[in-house]
Order: structure tokens, then sequence, then C-alpha cells
């Protein structure tokens, strides 16, 4: 599948920004659930070979948003040294800590899932991406993705991403706002 217009236009702007997280170029790229993060977040990768890290791997279980931003600044931290970063994947079936997650350091990382955007991770970002789509379209893509598994869990974790957003305003500081509702990307 050929990546997206957005993606076209991201790793352009990607390319001219300077390694803020020692050698590495941090691309974040927030929204709440179901806006398309995942999507372009492949896009991009496509485009530009960096790697991905998914939060969705971290968040340490369906009440732990809040404590992901810690996980991944301590990852970050070790990044920006020159060393490899680890963090403690979640194993979702047994509902627990699980394996050990590596990531080296790399000249780019995009880093996608809610919170990629938080305020402890903005000094090791060199560009910050927020996608938003309206609430049902969100929720109809998350529950396509995930269903019987999310849709128990869908306000749980919606007023999380609410306190997040309350908190960290991680829309009003993103260098890039795009509207994926109706699988019309528009950039702003």
């Amino acid at each position: 599948m050929e990546p997206t217009s957005p993606a076209r236009h991201l790793a352009e702007q990607v390319r001219l920004r300077a390694p803020a997280c020692g050698t590495t170029r941090v691309v974040a790229i927030d929204g709440r659930s179901g806006a398309g993060k995942t999507a372009l977040a492949l896009d991009l990768a496509d485009l530009t070979g960096a790697p991905i890290l998914h939060l969705e791997r971290l968040y340490p279980g369906w009440h732990g948003l809040a404590q992901t931003p810690a996980v991944v600044r301590a990852l970050l931290a070790d990044l920006a040294i020159g060393e490899v970063g680890r963090a403690r994947q979640w194993d979702w079936a047994a509902d627990r800590p699980g394996r050990w997650l590596t990531v080296r350091p790399t000249p780019d990382l995009i880093i996608e899932g809610v919170g990629a955007g938080a305020l402890p991770l903005r000094p090791f970002l060199s560009h910050l991406v927020w996608l938003e789509a309206d609430e049902t379209e969100r929720r109809r893509r998350a529950l396509a993705r995930d269903g019987d598994t999310y849709e128990p869990w869908w306000d749980v974790w919606a007023a999380q991403e609410e306190e997040y957003l309350t908190t960290d305003r991680t829309p009003a500081a993103a260098d890039l706002v795009i509207s994926t509702t109706s699988d019309s990307r528009t950039a702003r």
C-alpha cells in the first residue's frame, strides 16, 4: 500500500529537524484512541526506515496511561546518551509485566500511541504530531480493530485520555495537527 500524503509531508518536515535525543530524531505521533496513529506511523516508517515504538506495548494495563510517560522518558534518556533504551513490555494476555523491550540508538525513531507527546517526553522530541478525529469515527475504528477486547474498556481509557489532555495540552504543543475523520486526512 502506498504511504499517505500526510506521511510524505511529515517525512519532509522531519528531515529538516535536528535530533533532540542524542543523535536520534524522535517523531511522536499522538492522538486519542482510533485517531489513526498506527497507520500514520507505519506509513512514515515505510518512507524513512525508522523503527516504531508502539506505546500499547508499554501501557501497564487498562489503567496505566498516566504511568507510561515515565517509562518512555527513562528509555529516551538512555538513547540520549548513546545507550540502549529498555522498558518492560506489558503482557496483555496475562495482565502483568512481560518481556523487556530494547531500543538501540538510531538516526530516527517513531513513537506512536496515546501519550507519545506527553510533557515529560517533549525535551526528547524533534517533531510532535497530533491526530484528531470525531469520537464516533474513533470509536468505530477502535472497535473494528480490537472489538471485544476493547469495548468494555472504552470509557475507562477515554477518561484517562481526557485527564492526559487536560494536564499536558498536547494538541496545543503539536508541530502538526492532522484531522483523520472519514479518512480525509488534512493537515493544519
